[in-house]
């Protein structure tokens, strides 16, 4: 198929180049295609599994498929309908360089049974290069003295083409001096000569500028051009000449350097400096050249400087210029013809492609484990190349073609006794003395996904503080699994699930591959104590096998709630409470309670009481119960005390660091007969406590026998759990809870969350059960002390005293 350089397509030649893309033949067991170069893509080269008897329903199932050792994207096979197309651009010049045969071997490789076909595609050259000379000038230095049919060698032009499409044929401008001499040989590039037509005269005609083109016999047809710059000059009239216009020499690729090639002759027949004659390289000669040989530019002996190599560079064309020291210089040229013969240089070579590894130990008989593919780059006997395998059992070559064998099972597998196998194939050419190339294949046999991933334990507990950072990690999971490879890779999720009216996946999330657990927001004890969820390990085994764990977190308090004083009574103004106090009463008696609640629990609930001094330093006649809030006359009031009081109380908690409340108390003396109701109140607010702390004791006893009974089994049951259970980790996980047990005195948190938890100690009996409780402080008096029952059982508003049950 032959394309013009604008992309045109004749309808002949299309009709012609689609008669030889159907072209193929079957002759053992390989199929033949061609195809012109610059095909584009999709361009339809052959019904491959028709030819080859296949049915189209059986590409897929059979896993028809299509292998080349360097050149695998080119051609492409439509699974549809069986259809060999180019797949990418096909260059024959990149491909082959200049060889005149460029085939694309490809190996069909169809499986259930095992067939492997050969199918070799012929890419064929089009004119799509044009001729090219080195340089846009060429200069050519002619004297006036020379005479007719003198003859000027000049510089040709290359195609990269092959065959018609790089014969090239040359014109000249035309002109009264010159006319163009062009010589053929079998061998060699055309020579080109200018031929000296009319006499020069310098003085005329210094210079003459020659157009110079070549045509390639394509089709279309391309042309590259040059221009000739001849300049005329004087003197030196003769140039040198070769004895001999073409030196040919054979070579051993295994010639060492310093060896000389041969020894160009060359003369002039002018005398004295303009016949002494310096040989050199012409400079237009490749680098390859210039790096394999050199000439002494006085003796003309050309030397051989590097190694040759023949299945690098079979030949090389050495063209040598002589050129005289007349002024100006007078040169000519000679051409050296080095065939370079081969020697067996080359070890065999072994590509192995893995086609089925690792391979099941249930794997049928005659399965297909690798593809091996031997070649030689020497000729002849050295190039041909025989394939063994050691040791044999249980696997063994098979031969598909030449240079191409196949690894398959020969025997039954069994992981058990032995999971790799390490097999050594060897390739031996036929030259002498021979040499051979190794390759190791490495055949591991695998397992089958038997085995789900096991955690250590069912369940863990972690304990974590509220108010984390976000992205904390709390702690580790880890499961194990007894398979290998990637039957044996682990991988996380959570379990997903509701939590209240949120999902699990907002609180905490698990990282697929450490199984860290990270909390993903801040956690809050007030809002939720224990997080209880799943994570699953799931190995990537098909199909794949998984476990779950179960994870119960604990969220313990921090101080991070200050106390809040419930709403005063009617009466108050500005967040104050006013209370109205006859005068002359006496010591002990209540004036007003401030209640206050806190949300934290444990110490960071536990609330006390303190009665800020007056201003100035005044001594008040009043005081402040420690744990119960409540403010009464340290002594009997009389009419030299003020009339009007304002108390400040300090609310504060016992977290690490303590928050505080105020609360403002304004009390006002009055005359006893003007607040009976006031008095009254008062007293109500002392008889009240009383009362109902008789009616509370009963069941605090009650409640006291319950919990100790409790407490004895919880204590049995941790012990158990902790003696089995492994330390919990984590960035943010604390240490083991501190014991907090009850005392004589206290307060319980008047906390808004209703929780069921119990403390217990070894300590003495006590009369109240407490959630927790400080040592007694070194102030606190026997009148406070007696303050306690009434401390331990009021609570302010509709709150529910709170049991905290500690382990």
């Amino acid at each position: 198929m032959v394309f013009s350089r604008r992309g045109g397509l004749g309808a002949q030649d299309l009709l012609l180049s689609l008669l030889l893309l159907a072209t193929w033949e079957v002759g053992s067991g390989q199929l033949h295609y061609s195809i012109p170069e610059e095909a584009k893509h999709g361009t339809f080269v052959g019904r491959i599994a028709q030819d080859l008897g296949l049915e189209l329903a059986e590409l897929v199932p059979r896993l028809f498929r299509v292998a080349s050792k360097t050149h695998g994207d080119l051609l492409e096979v439509n699974l549809q309908n069986g259809i060999l197309f180019v797949n990418s651009r096909i260059d024959r010049e990149e491909l082959c360089g200049r060889s005149a045969e460029c085939s694309i071997h490809l190996e069909v490789i169809v499986d259930r049974p095992l067939q492997v076909f050969h199918v070799e595609v012929k890419v064929k050259d089009i004119n799509d290069n044009p001729p090219v000379f080195r340089g846009r000038e060429q200069i050519i230095f002619i004297p006036e003295s020379r005479l007719l049919d003198s003859r000027f060698p000049i510089e040709g032009a290359a195609d990269a083409d092959i065959g018609v499409n790089a014969l090239l044929a040359y014109t000249l401008s035309p002109s009264d001096y010159f006319s163009l001499d062009v010589q053929a040989s079998d061998e060699l590039s055309k020579s080109l000569w200018l031929e000296l037509r009319k006499s020069l005269d310098r003085e005329e005609t210094p210079e003459l500028r020659l157009l110079l083109t070549a045509t390639d016999g394509g089709k279309p047809e391309l042309q590259g051009t040059v221009e000739l710059l001849i300049t005329v000059l004087d003197v030196n009239d003769n140039a040198p000449l070769f004895d001999q216009a073409v030196y040919r020499v054979h070579l051993l690729e295994t010639t060492a350097n310093g060896t000389l090639v041969t020894t160009l002759n060359a003369s002039d027949a002018d005398e004295g400096v303009n016949g002494e004659v310096v040989f050199s390289f012409d400079s237009a000669i490749s680098r390859d050249i210039q790096e394999k040989f050199k000439v002494d530019s006085s003796s003309g002996e050309i030397r051989l400087i590097d190694k040759l190599d023949y299945e690098e560079t079979k030949s090389y064309e050495i063209q040598v210029k002589a050129v005289d020291k007349g002024s100006p210089p007078m040169s000519n040229h000679c051409k050296v013809l080095v065939k370079v013969l081969d020697v067996n240089d080359n070890a065999p070579e072994l590509a192995v492609t893995s086609l089925y590894l690792p391979i099941r130990e249930d794997a049928p008989l005659s399965t297909v484990i690798a593809l091996i593919t031997v070649s030689d780059r020497d000729s002849g006997a050295n190039g041909q190349v025989t394939c063994s395998l050691m040791p044999h059992v249980p696997f063994k070559l098979v031969s598909t073609f030449k240079n191409y064998y196949s690894l398959v099972l020969d025997s039954a597998l069994d992981r058990e006794s032995l999971s790799v196998f390490e097999l050594v194939v060897t390739a031996r050419d036929g030259g002498s003395p021979s040499l051979w190339a190794t390759a190791s294949v490495s055949v591991e046999v695998a397992d089958v996904n038997d085995n789900a991933p096991a955690f250590a334990q069912p369940e863990y507990t972690v304990f974590v503080k509220e108010n984390n950072p976000p992205g904390c990690h709390i702690f580790t999971v880890s499961a194990r699994d007894a398979d290998a490879q990637e039957n044996a890779l682990v991988s996380y999720s959570l379990v997903e699930r509701r939590v209240g009216e949120r999902a699990l996946s907002s609180y905490v999330s698990v990282h697929a591959e450490s199984g860290k657990v990270y909390a993903l927001q801040p956690l809050d004890h007030e809002e939720l104590e224990l997080l209880q969820f799943q994570v699953s390990a799931c190995d990537a085994g098909v199909p794949p096998l998984g476990s779950n764990v179960t994870l119960q977190v604990f969220v313990l308090d921090e101080n991070d709630n200050a106390p809040a004083l419930l709403a005063p009574r009617v009466g108050g103004t500005s967040g104050a409470v006013s209370e109205l106090v006859p005068r002359l009463v006496g010591a002990g008696h209540v004036v007003a309670k401030v209640r206050a609640v806190d949300a934290d629990s444990g110490y960071n609930a536990w609330l006390s009481y303190e009665l800020q001094p007056a201003a100035g330093g005044a001594r008040m006649p009043f005081r402040v119960g420690l744990y119960t809030g409540e403010i009464s006359t340290t002594r009997v009031l009389d009419e030299a005390d003020l009339s009007r009081y304002r108390l400040l109380v300090l609310v504060k908690d016992h977290g690490e660091p303590a928050l505080t409340a105020t609360a403002t108390v304004l009390v006002t003396l009055v005359e006893s007969g003007q607040a009976p109701k006031a008095s009254s109140r008062a007293s109500v607010g002392v008889t009240g406590p009383e009362a109902a702390l008789v009616d509370v004791n009963v069941y605090l006893i009650i409640a006291i026998c319950a919990v100790s009974s409790l407490l004895v089994l919880t204590l049995l049951l941790y012990t158990a759990l902790r003696c089995s259970a492994p330390p919990t980790e984590g960035a943010c996980a604390p240490g083991k809870p501190t014991l907090v047990c009850s005392s004589a005195v206290g307060s319980w948190s008047n906390s808004q969350q209703r929780r069921q938890k119990v403390c217990s100690s070894e300590g003495p009996p006590k009369t109240d059960l407490m959630a927790f409780s400080p040592g007694l402080p070194p102030s606190l008096n026997p009148s406070e002390r007696n303050e306690q029952p009434e401390a331990n059982l009021e609570l302010s508003g509709n709150v529910s005293p709170t049991f905290e049950f500690w382990l």
